[in-house]
Order: C-alpha cells, then structure tokens, then sequence
C-alpha cells in the first residue's frame, strides 16, 4: 500500500503554516513534505515534527529571485557559487529534519539561450550536490516541470530527466516523479511507473488537469496505486495538489489508506 505525504506548501492552507503540521497530523498523516524551510529555522521545524509524530520526506533547494522569474539556480552558467551554498544550505537542512530526499532545483532557461550550457551546469551542480549528499545518506531528486506550469524551464519530460541522471552518473541521484506534470507531457503514465521503476525515489500526485484531489479527472489513482505496489515501489506519494475547498473535506480518497 503506498504512503502518502501531506504537502504543506498546497493543503491545509485554512490554517498557518506552522499549524499545519498538527492539522495534517489530525488527519492521519504520518508524512509531509513542503516547497521550501528557509523561511523557518530548522531547530523549530524539527520541532513540528517531533511534536506531531512526523517525517519530513521532501522539500526543495531554494528558487533563487522567484519575482524575477527564478526557479532555481543550479542550472544558471555563471552562478556556480550562489548554486551550491543553496545546496549546502539544504543539505543542512535536511540533516536537522531527517529528511532523506531533496529536489535540487534547475531553472529557467531565458528564450534564445543555448540550453547545452544550463545543461553542463546542471550536471556540474548535482554532481557537487549528490557527493555532498551522499556522505549523510541523502538523496539528490531531479524534477520535470511541464511547460504549462513553468515556461522554458530546463527540461519537461520524465525521458529528459531520465537521460539528465544517467549523465550525474552518481548512485544517489533519482528522478522525482510528478504524475501531473508527466500527464501534461508525456502521458502513459503506466508505461513510465514500468519502465522508469528503481529510478524514481518520490512520487508526487494531482488530479489532471484541475491540479486538485486525485478522485477526478484523466488519470485512474487507484489503479495506479495497485499498479505501484506491484512494482515494489517503497518511497513515498506525495499529496501536492489544491484542494477544492477545505483541505480536510477533500480527504476521503486517502483515508483508506491512512
């Protein structure tokens, strides 16, 4: 039976952030993972978790100049160094929290550019941050983001994430596998859980295309549920979606799973 995560960053927004570890708590969760911790220090989070009986499975390298249109640095040529103390930084982080996966961030490659140089520089960055990681048994998760949600982002597709961690060559890099932003790219999202299996560690879930609970929509949840627990998958499935209204409404899909 899969394991669900509560995202922080989308649910639960009824109340404070910091509230919504007790909130997600409530509901059974055992899980959650978020966009970023900077905000917060990593002593207080730590805290939320132990407090509620959490882990924290995921959360995100940091966006850079998000109203500048950022969307992570590692991927930027020229801004090595800015990269890779955001590496160091959520590194830091996740060794406070426990948290075994972390999604380095690529970036926005601007029209006109050539995408081979972001390309290199992306490589360069998780190599420096899949050694770092490795050392406190840390994973390193690469993520494709449809051009729908994030124009000129440096890669769409779950076959370009595949051949971007085959070229880091490091064992502890996985793709981070969004089923909603594969549905908007590629489709068969069956055939990719398949052939893509043992090079995905985190899963994450919405309905397609509304982005709200998994119980509508194109995709068939529970049968990719089953389909996943017959492939062995042991990570976790996280729950990054807006829900329709309240957040706790919305949760009779996963209950039985909880």
């Amino acid at each position: 039976m899969p394991k669900f995560a509560a995202n922080l960053s989308t649910m639960f927004n009824e109340v404070p952030f910091l509230a919504r570890f007790e909130a997600a708590a409530a509901q059974g969760f055992k899980a959650v993972e978020f966009l970023f911790p900077y905000e917060y220090p990593a002593e207080l989070l730590a805290e939320k978790l132990r407090d509620n009986g959490l882990r924290q499975v995921l959360f995100n390298t940091a966006p850079g100049d998000a109203a500048a249109g950022e969307w992570g640095l590692a991927a930027l040529p020229g801004r090595e160094r800015d990269a890779r103390a955001d590496i160091d930084r959520a590194l830091s982080y996740a060794i406070a929290l426990g948290c075994p996966c972390v999604h380095v961030m690529a970036g926005v490659v601007p029209p006109g550019e050539d995408r081979r140089r972001y390309r290199d520089a992306f490589i360069g960055n998780l190599r420096y941050a899949a050694d770092a990681f490795a050392q406190h048994g840390i994973k390193v998760l690469i993520e494709a983001l449809s051009p729908q949600v994030k124009p000129d982002y440096l890669f769409s597709s779950q076959h370009q994430a595949a051949e971007l961690a085959a070229a880091v060559d490091r064992p502890n890099l996985f793709i981070q596998f969004d089923v909603f932003h594969a549905q908007l790219v590629d489709g068969d999202i069956s055939g990719l859980m398949n052939s893509l299996a043992g090079r995905y560690a985190h899963i994450q879930i919405a309905s397609v295309p509304e982005r709200h609970e998994p119980d509508d929509g194109e995709l068939n949840y529970p049968w990719l549920f089953a389909q996943l627990d017959a492939l062995g998958y042991q990570g976790w499935v996280g729950c990054e979606y807006r829900p329709r209204a309240d957040t706790a409404a919305g949760l009779d899909w996963v209950r039985p799973y909880l």
